[in-house]
């Protein structure tokens, strides 16, 4: 179960998210996900709905520590299921490599388990893919420094 000290944040739709745009400086932005289509969707949207600017891309865990420890970003966009490293395991070498970056796993896995051990590394959200029409205010969430968990992850 989620401890009821962590300040969630639920879904807020679209439409909504924008109007958090204008008090917002730019954020670098690393993007990481094995699949290229993912990879370009996420760059398209946190330009296009979030005052992020993507600095960099990776498509497997180890090139995402990497690029984490070169860049140091404000925000990472970390996918679960990456080849070579896994994406939890990945958090946990980059969090000590790049400790003020904020992390925001964006996943396929529903599971309230996974999501918690993803959430032990240190990550500040979990976003479902699914739920990517969410992602403008699950950025802006975590960038003010408060916790994002997608509402399905936290019913199961």
């Amino acid at each position: 179960m989620m401890s009821k000290t962590l300040k969630t944040t639920y879904c807020l739709p679209w439409r909504l998210a924008g109007h958090f745009r204008s008090w917002m400086r730019h954020f670098r932005t690393l993007v990481v996900d094995d699949v290229e289509d993912c990879r370009h969707y996420l760059c398209s949207a946190l330009e296009q709905g979030t005052a992020c600017e993507v600095v960099g891309q990776a498509s497997d865990g180890l090139q995402a520590v990497l690029r984490a420890q070169e860049l140091q970003p404000d925000l990472i966009l970390l996918d679960i299921g990456l080849p070579s490293l896994n994406g939890i395991e990945a958090a946990r070498r980059i969090r000590k490599l790049s400790p003020n970056s904020k992390i925001l796993f964006f996943t396929q896995n529903c599971s309230l388990d996974i999501a918690q051990g993803a959430l032990r590394t240190g990550a500040n959200g979990y976003i479902l893919k699914s739920d990517a029409t969410d992602l403008p205010f699950a950025v802006e969430t975590v960038l003010r420094g408060e916790q994002f968990v997608s509402r399905r992850v936290l019913r199961n």
